[in-house]
């Protein structure tokens, strides 16, 4: 039976939206008419755009809480969320620092002007290859087990001395696969005290799944008083990290609790069901998140104040909370057909390049549709989005989106707030279509310019 108009009407208005908390830029870059479909024109596919000065200003108001607080730190920027060069460029020019956790990430940063010093290399058991150039350029390095540790005094015989952090298992988390449990920390203190010569312990460092305040502060305030008794054994024991994890916000905090209170099958393609999402709207975030975690309170002393009294530095690794709203994606319009009451879009380009979809869980805010010729007199319609391969599962947004008119081939369907983990960390080039480039932008005055990231 043919679906009226009235019908798809209805079903769109019956859905829920999740727009996006859509920052200036990409409201100026969205008003100008031609530029999307310039950049489109010139690189022939989808692609991202990033904008690196929100993230400077998201790494300065890190480095701002620090300071106000009178802590001694450094703030790493976790390059795993997005390959762009042009984030690198931005650290370097603000004193900031990259935590890398290959050779490539490494001789990116290096390549971009980061300081070894002001590199720390992260993850599992590293290749030795790695910890060979790690120490030649005196990065931090987070040790995650006892026989990395041997290979890296080892390195560090033939290269000259090295800085270490001894990676903690969270006691909240006792199966994971990172991290030193107690008695293999114990073997290894004994150990970086017998390797003074060689091995330099700067001190501990955790990361905790989650987004919570308190039990980051917890940890942290223990891990004060594991470096109070390194420093009685001699070990120049002066900084614990406290990794990632900065709660960021995509939506308005009223539309998620809605959303979240009354999801249902119906409103994705094939009654879809999702076991969950990332929580899309948090407080605190960023670097008020931080402000939080140095403000927590344990025995009447803030973690701050005993990180100054103690004279231990604080370092962090925000990734995702660096690129919060420095970045979207854009997909071609291929085409549109309606099947149901609600329709389907085609993309140039995969669901790969949205990678929540490919963690079996979807991406929320709504995409917004660029029409190459805006209708006046069109009606609403609903659709999800399908990606250009093959696959019956390659399905960007699987919600059944409420579009402001119905796509055509050309327009281009923009995915706000991509950048952190979302653009680049399960991208592929299946059916050999190439990866989508990144563009970045910048905008002086009334002038918008854009060239590719390099």
């Amino acid at each position: 039976m043919e679906v009226t108009t009235a019908v798809l009407r209805a079903a769109s208005t019956d859905l829920p939206t999740l727009p996006a908390l859509e920052q200036e830029w990409l409201r100026r870059v969205r008003e100008d008419r031609h530029l999307l479909f310039d950049i489109h024109h010139a690189v022939g596919g989808p692609f991202h755009l990033v904008y690196p000065r929100r993230f400077e200003d998201n790494l300065r108001a890190f480095q701002e809480v620090l300071a106000a607080h009178g802590v001694r730190g450094q703030v790493y920027y976790g390059k795993k969320a997005n390959k762009a060069g042009c984030w690198l460029r931005a650290t370097a020019d603000l004193r900031g620092a990259v935590d890398a956790a290959s050779e490539p990430e490494l001789v990116h940063a290096l390549a971009h002007g980061v300081r070894g010093r002001d590199i720390g290399v992260t993850g599992a058991a590293k290749t030795t290859a790695l910890l060979r150039l790690a120490a030649r350029h005196d990065c931090v390095i987070a040790i995650d087990a006892l026989d990395e540790l041997e290979r890296l005094a080892q390195v560090a015989a033939a290269d000259g001395r090295v800085r270490i952090l001894l990676r903690c298992l969270p006691p909240t988390a006792p199966h994971s696969r990172f991290g030193l449990s107690e008695h293999d920390m114990e073997r290894a203190i004994d150990r970086c005290a017998q390797l003074t010569s060689v091995v330099e312990l700067l001190g501990y460092s955790f990361h905790l799944d989650g987004y919570d305040v308190r039990p980051r502060a917890e940890f942290a305030h223990a891990l004060i008083d594991r470096c109070r008794a390194a420093k009685a054994r001699g070990l120049p024991v002066t900084a614990i990290s406290i990794g990632g994890g900065f709660a960021c916000s995509y939506l308005d905090a009223d539309d998620w609790a809605d959303f979240t209170e009354r999801q249902r099958a119906e409103w994705f393609h094939a009654g879809k069901r999702f076991e969950k999402f990332y929580p899309y709207a948090q407080e605190p975030t960023g670097a008020a998140m931080l402000d939080a975690v140095l403000a927590t309170t344990i025995d009447g002393r803030t973690l701050a104040t005993r990180l100054c009294d103690n004279d231990i530095e604080l370092f962090l690794e925000p990734g995702r909370a660096l690129l919060i709203d420095a970045g979207c994606t854009v997909f071609p319009v291929l085409g549109y057909k309606q099947n149901a009451d609600y329709g389907i879009t085609t993309v140039h380009g995969l669901s790969m390049s949205v990678s929540e979809q490919w963690k079996g869980s979807e991406f929320l805010p709504d995409p917004i549709l660029a029409p190459r010729y805006r209708d006046p007199g069109a009606e609403p319609i609903a659709s999800c989005v399908g990606g250009a391969s093959c696959m019956e599962y390659d399905v960007l947004t699987w919600r059944k989106v409420p579009l402001p008119q119905r796509p055509e081939h050309g327009d281009l369907l923009i995915y706000p707030n991509t950048a952190g983990y979302q653009m680049d960390k399960n991208e592929s080039e299946f059916h050999q279509l190439p990866l989508p480039p990144k563009v970045e932008i910048s905008i002086s005055g009334s002038r918008i310019r854009w060239r590719l990231d390099r």
